[in-house]
């Protein structure tokens, strides 16, 4: 990796800048943790460098002349959130080509017309809530997508009628942990929906001469409906660390214990490192994901950012306990509360 002139991080040296690249530099320096590497970070012109990459469409180009899809969109929000220099200007129209990406399954696509797919519907959610537009999402049927996803093998898949593959531990699982502190608008949606459903049949009912009083419609129900975050308010920059602040209302989503048994049965390799599945080659990206995975797993019944599970919560000795990472940006979380602290102030 190296530091682009003009913003950003390419692979290496005489690599372009590249989205994927400056995502994966900017954590690493943020898990570095130190001054010297949170200061390396030249963030005036990795603004300029995430501007360039804005698409007219609203979402972003992976690299120069590159592909448009949500894990671009993914991307540079991540970087421009953690960096503290998200602003109005990248986050124009990307909320509405998000959105257009959510598929009739729930799950959301790559780019609009699709198919659904795990890692996008991961990039999709979390950008959504790094720009506080994620009630604009059908969250209940995205919700039921992802849980759907988790297999007999009790690891998850990508997509429909696929193999379940390790890094969907944390690109399905991490879903899951997002959607635990959004169940508050979850709820609004699905009360929202039954409120629609009984205002369609009391028309319906109407139409056939039937009486007010006979479709049991309630007055109450009528008048309700959906709602925005509560943090409305909040600069953009902030939706990052306010998101880890939220209580979950609930257990997981998904069946925890298979998942870290998956994991830790069948895609760890005994002298080192994680695979996509049996018969399969370790390598360096699916060992960060499984244990990304295997960390969200483990603290998906605690309901406070970080809180110790129970012994009950994880599979195996106590000492198999990871970190927390953050959900949104996959940073260890004390690390993250470290270069929270330093960019908020520049």
């Amino acid at each position: 990796m190296r530091n682009d002139k003009n913003g950003g991080y390419g692979g290496g040296p005489g690599q372009m800048p590249h989205l994927a690249t400056t995502y994966a530099a900017v954590n690493t320096l943020i898990t570095l943790g130190s001054e010297m590497s949170l200061s390396s970070i030249h963030r005036e012109n990795m603004l300029k460098f995430l501007l360039q990459m804005k698409d007219s469409s609203g979402a972003f180009r992976m690299h120069n002349g590159g592909e448009i899809d949500v894990r671009a969109c993914y991307t540079a929000i991540s970087v421009a959130s953690i960096l503290n220099v998200l602003d109005d200007e990248l986050v124009t129209d990307l909320g509405n080509y998000i959105l257009s990406c959510q598929t009739y399954e729930g799950g959301i696509a790559g780019e609009p017309g699709s198919e659904a797919h795990g890692g996008y519907t991961f990039c999709g959610l979390a950008t959504m809530i790094l720009i506080n537009e994620v009630d604009k999402l059908d969250l209940p049927s995205l919700v039921d997508w992802v849980a759907s996803r988790q297999g007999v093998e009790c690891g998850f898949q990508g997509r429909v009628n696929k193999l379940v593959d390790g890094c969907y531990s944390f690109w399905q699982g991490g879903v899951l942990a997002l959607a635990q502190r959004l169940l508050p608008i979850v709820h609004k949606q699905l009360e929202s929906s039954f409120i629609s459903g009984v205002q369609a049949s009391a028309e319906c009912k109407k139409s056939c001469n039937f009486t007010a009083g006979e479709t049991g419609q309630d007055e109450n129900l009528c008048r309700a409906g959906t709602s925005h975050p509560d943090n409305e308010g909040e600069k953009l920059s902030d939706f990052g660390f306010s998101s880890i602040g939220r209580q979950t209302e609930c257990g997981p989503l998904f069946h925890s214990i298979a998942l870290q048994q998956y994991i830790l049965l069948c895609s760890q390799v005994l002298e080192g490192g994680f695979r996509d599945k049996p018969g399969k080659q370790r390598d360096f990206y699916h060992s960060c994901y499984c244990l990304s995975g295997l960390s969200v797993s483990q603290y998906s019944w605690s309901k406070d950012d970080g809180e110790p599970p129970l012994t009950s919560a994880v599979l195996g000795p106590y000492t198999n306990l990871l970190e927390p990472v953050h959900p949104l940006y996959n940073v260890v979380l004390h690390k993250y509360y470290k270069s929270h602290e330093f960019f908020s102030t520049l």
